[in-house]
Order: structure tokens, then sequence, then C-alpha cells
């Protein structure tokens, strides 16, 4: 069976026009080790010696999701980013994403483009409604407002990337009349994307505002995404914006084989999800349902490397992709198996995807220096 991107021309199009990226993302989930929780100081420092390490093995991009809780102690992801940054010369580094609706555009903007100052350029932003909604009551902000927030601050956010004095007045924060917003971008435009996990008038939003778009697939069969990806190039045409690239941010776990990957993976995804069900009213997760989202046509990425890679080059094209952030690790899962995840990865996941599509090289990439384009969209599944 082949798979194959969409035959309308926007999608050809796309798909000549943007590099093939690989990354990787962590919400700063808790580590254990021997048994036992490790302390959050050293869960932080944990995720700046992964993302040295994506670096290293040739990942492309390695993003940070903003977090809240005991589970995940991640609430500065520029801040850990900047530490890396320091350490790392070509890695492109991001949020992943940053809850846009429960802060300050203005300080989102600052922190992101100081921390592409620190990185020669590097810098990302994934913005996000908060699908994890703890900062909302952290920070006095009524979820009923969930909705004119976020579209209220992209807004803002999108006047203050485009460079120049912002004029801006809102309900949600106090108004700007020629504000100069600093520091400036060096060179060029911060990318920006929005991260949708479900919402069109989430996709429809990052068209008009110019913004990529990241789909975060975390459960179901990934084709049903593929509307989305439509529906944005249509929305990008109607509101007269050139072509954005693509992504898919999806959880998942390599090891050398199969069977260690999901033996390891199991146990703290089932206890995460189970503690997070009550909260976003889904059931624990099922031993059935685990091996069908581990499956071919399921969410989760769990496998040796040529299982993955397999199915990473399945669903790129299907839905019309160009990007694929693998969100590594789960609490509870120890730092030497997420490193192994990481080298497995860089080594053996990424250039076994680029063969699977015929990738060829392509001298400088899109979201960072080192890109590839499609050469061929058939795949042998």
């Amino acid at each position: 069976m082949s798979a194959a991107f969409p035959t309308d021309g926007g999608a050809n199009e796309a798909k000549e026009q943007f590099p093939l990226i690989f990354g990787l993302d962590t919400f700063g989930d808790l580590n254990r080790e021997q048994g036992r929780p490790v302390s959050h100081a050293q869960t932080i420092r944990n995720v700046v010696e992964q993302g040295v390490l994506a670096e290293q093995v040739g990942v492309d991009f390695f993003g940070i999701g903003e977090h809240h809780t005991d589970d995940f102690p991640m609430p500065a992801a520029d801040v850990v980013l900047a530490a890396i940054a320091a350490r790392t010369s070509r890695i492109h580094l991001g949020s992943a994403v940053t809850v846009l609706s429960s802060d300050d555009p203005v300080r989102v903007f600052q922190r992101f483009s100081t921390l592409n100052a620190l990185s020669g350029g590097r810098t990302e932003v994934v913005l996000g409604r908060g699908s994890s909604i703890e900062s909302f009551p952290l920070f006095g902000f009524d979820l009923a407002d969930y909705e004119e927030l976020f579209e209220e601050k992209t807004e803002l956010f999108a006047q203050i990337v485009r460079g120049g004095p912002v004029t801006w007045s809102g309900k949600t924060r106090a108004a700007l009349h020629e504000q100069d917003i600093v520091p400036h971008i060096e060179s060029g435009t911060l990318p920006v994307w929005i991260g949708v996990g479900g919402s069109p008038h989430s996709v429809i939003r990052a068209a008009r505002h110019g913004f990529s778009l990241m789909l975060a697939i975390i459960g179901g069969s990934p084709v049903r995404f593929a509307p989305f990806s439509e529906l944005f190039r249509q929305a990008l045409a109607k509101f007269g914006q050139p072509l954005r690239p693509i992504g898919v941010h999806s959880p998942g776990h390599v090891a050398e084989t199969d069977e260690q990957a999901k033996e390891e993976f199991w146990p703290p995804f089932r206890d995460v999800i189970t503690r997070l069900g009550p909260s976003r009213g889904f059931p624990p997760p099922t031993p059935d349902f685990y091996e069908r989202e581990v499956g071919p046509r399921g969410a989760l990425y769990v496998g040796s490397p040529e299982t993955v890679a397999k199915k990473i080059a399945r669903n790129l094209p299907i839905l019309g992709a160009n990007r694929f952030d693998l969100k590594l690790g789960m609490p509870g899962m120890s730092q030497a198996s997420l490193l192994r995840n990481i080298e497995l990865y860089g080594t053996d996941v990424v250039p076994r995807v680029r063969e699977l599509l015929g990738a060829v090289a392509h001298v400088g990439g899109g979201s960072g220096s080192q890109g590839r384009r499609y050469a061929s969209s058939d795949l042998l599944a």
C-alpha cells in the first residue's frame, strides 16, 4: 500500500517549498530513578542535557512545552531553552507550546526575542490556547474567557512580530499606543506556529495571521487531521497569505526493539493518563487501547527505529506536513531511557524517514540551516 500527498496543487506546492524537519519536544516530564522521583531541579537539568544531545545526533529542533504541575515542572521553558542555546550552535529551539491565553503577549515576545538574540536566530514559538488549563487559575484568569483571551492575545502577538510601533486595544490587557517592543529581531521575523488539537477555528486563526500550523495529534487516527491541513491551505489562500509549513506533534518512545519500547512506555503512559483522565474527560487506558494507539494507525509512535520511521513516513504525506516533532517521554521514565530515545531518533529514525520519503539534501532549510526537500512522496508501508 502506498501513501502520498493529497493531489491538490496546494499540497504539492507546499511539498516542494518547505524542507523536511524533525524535532523533539518535552514537557519537562518528571524523571524517576531506581523507582523514586527525582527533584524538580534535577528534571530541569536533565532537560538541558536532552537538548544538547539532540543537537549532537542531528535533530533539527528541540521544543519545551509550558506546564505547571508536579508531573511536568516546567513553568519557564524559555529560561531552560536559553541554557541549551548557550551549549549548542545549530539546533533550533522553541516552545511546545506557550499558553498565550494566560500570559502577556508583550512579555512572551520579549522572552523569545531575547532567546533569539542569545541563540543567534535559532528561536521559534508555538502558541496554544491551553489544553492543560492549570495556568488559568494560577495566574488569575477565568476559563469562561478561554476563547476571547486567545483570540485577542494572538491578534496582539501578530502585530508585535510584524515589527514597528504597536497600537492596540482590547478587553484582556491595557491598550498600547505607538509602543516600541524590545528587543527587536535582528534579522527576519520570529517563526510563529499555532498549535491545534482539534479546533477548526484555531486553524483559520493561524492562516489569518500568516502563522504556521502545528497539529497536536495525541490520540486516535492521525488521518482524521488531514482535513485540517486542507482547511489551512484554503484559508491561507482566502486571506491572501503565502503557503506556510505544517507540522505534526505526537508522543512516542524509541528503543532497540518494539517490545522494549512498548514495555518502557506503557506503565508511565498508563499512570499519567489515568491521573489526567478525570480532568480531561477520558477513561483510564486499557492494554487493548494502548496496542491500538501504538499500532500503524494510532497516534503513539512507540517502537524500534524502523517501526517509528515507517509510521512517521506514512503519516506526514497523508497530512500534507513537512515537519514531525516527537514528544519524548512520560513522567516516571528514567533519564537513561530518554537519552537513548533521543540517540536512536536522531541517528536511526530521522535518516530512515528521509530515505523512505526520498528526501534529498537542501541548502538553507526552513526552520533551521539544516534542511531537506521532498523528492518523492511515495512510500511503501
